[in-house]
């Protein structure tokens, strides 16, 4: 069986589309085994995964540690917060005391961009990047492109427009390189102040007019406000903001087509977007967050068959 080319994941810019597409069959597999009486696999019986957060996650932490169990590896949590970590030590000594507890590999989500390559080169592990900054979120992106693929058949020739909080998000940037490399075409949307300058290079489109964007994709992807990331006012209010690239069934309904609503979670409802429509049949939000388990799972068990260095 023919593998990955790259013996981390730390970001879509490391993989190729036949990359890619191996995650996407391997899935295709995983989400057979998913959906039968007893769901799980003994395909990593022997291999211990750490999780390592140094940042607050519910959803991919919990998609991640499911995914692990369901392939039967043994996994241990690590939450930073309540570590070392907070006492002053250094990342490479945290990651390396873990792994002397013959931890094969590290699923890491950190604050700060280029985190997990950083760890890449420094330990003997394999990394999989869970999140790092406003970077990448590569497990993300390849379930969002899942998703449109088993939605449509095909993510090719599609068009794709992500709407929001483009300057903070890591997901936005995980899915522009995916969905290009998949031959999808993909438009940027949202206040000037959120759209980075750098956004043309990639070869996408910038639209500020949400109802313009929606006309012209057969996909919306809402991002929530990263308020957190934040450390400065980009617009007036989320009033305001909500008023001008909030999604609702009032506006769904009004366009030429009928379009697919994803969103990565977690949900600000009734800014981005509102209840009817995260809860309406256009959207494929739920089928995300199986599409994760089966993708992440894939992930795992691909990157275990790699020869260590």
């Amino acid at each position: 069986m023919p593998g990955l080319s790259t013996r981390h994941l730390l970001g879509i810019k490391g993989l190729n589309e036949a990359d890619i597409q191996l995650i996407f069959e391997t899935a295709d597999n995983f989400k057979t085994v998913l959906n039968r009486p007893i769901k799980k696999v003994p395909s990593l019986r022997d291999v211990t995964i750490a999780n390592i957060f140094f940042e607050n996650s519910t959803r991919t932490r919990l998609s991640f540690e499911l995914a692990e169990k369901r392939l039967s590896a043994d996994v241990v949590n690590f939450a930073a917060s309540s570590s070392s970590v907070s006492k002053g030590e250094t990342l490479i000594d945290t990651v390396n005391n873990i792994l002397a507890m013959k931890v094969d590999m590290v699923v890491m989500r950190h604050p700060y961009a280029g985190a997990a390559t950083f760890l890449s080169k420094h330990v003997k592990a394999q990394i999989v990047n869970a999140g790092d900054g406003a970077h990448e979120h590569p497990t993300q992106a390849l379930l969002d492109a899942f998703s449109i693929r088993e939605k449509y058949g095909d993510v090719a020739g599609k068009k794709v427009v992500i709407v929001g909080d483009i300057l903070h998000s890591r997901v936005a940037l995980s899915n522009i390189l995916c969905l290009k490399q998949l031959g999808a075409e993909v438009m940027v949307c949202g206040p000037t102040t959120l759209i980075p300058k750098y956004i043309g290079a990639l070869g996408v489109k910038v639209e500020h007019n949400l109802i313009k964007a929606l006309n012209w994709c057969d996909v919306a992807n809402m991002l929530r406000i990263q308020l957190e990331r934040q450390d400065i006012k980009y617009f007036p209010s989320l009033r305001e903001y909500t008023m001008l690239y909030g999604l609702n069934k009032q506006i769904l309904d009004s366009l030429d087509k009928e379009i697919t609503v994803m969103h990565p979670g977690p949900i600000n409802r009734g800014v981005e977007i509102t209840s009817d429509v995260a809860d309406s049949k256009q959207s494929i939000i739920l089928d995300q967050v199986e599409n994760g388990v089966a993708i992440r799972m894939a992930v795992l068990y691909l990157l275990a068959g790699q020869n260590p260095e």
